[in-house]
């Protein structure tokens, strides 16, 4: 793998971890009285989106399992659509997808 896409994959598994430790402990309910958390939260999708548009094509297309599109999608909408945004699908994106991203973003850095 290239080193700058390395040094991307790894920064997005960073902020994977921020949203875990941000989460930690909480249901739905207790996610949704913590603005504080929402909007950190949000935040961190937002900079997962960012990173993930500066991987290089080459490396997306080679991964395409992996729904670049998507991801970067919600960082569009995050970004200019908050005070839409539904809080449910942002606790979906965290709860459901967001850990399969972590598990297939550490077996490209270990194989």
């Amino acid at each position: 793998m290239e080193s700058k896409n390395l040094q991307i994959i790894n920064k997005i598994l960073n902020e994977i971890a921020i949203i875990n430790e941000l989460t930690a402990d909480m249901n739905f309910e207790l996610f949704l009285s913590d603005e504080k958390t929402k909007r950190a939260t949000c935040m961190t999708l937002i900079n997962i989106g960012e990173l993930v548009k500066n991987l290089s094509d080459e490396f997306r297309l080679a991964n395409a399992e992996i729904p670049w599109k998507a991801i970067s999608g919600l960082r569009d909408i995050t970004a200019h659509r908050y005070q839409t945004l539904r809080m449910e699908d942002i606790w979906n994106t965290i709860q459901t997808d967001i850990p399969v991203l972590n598990e297939q973003l550490m077996k490209l850095t270990s194989g």
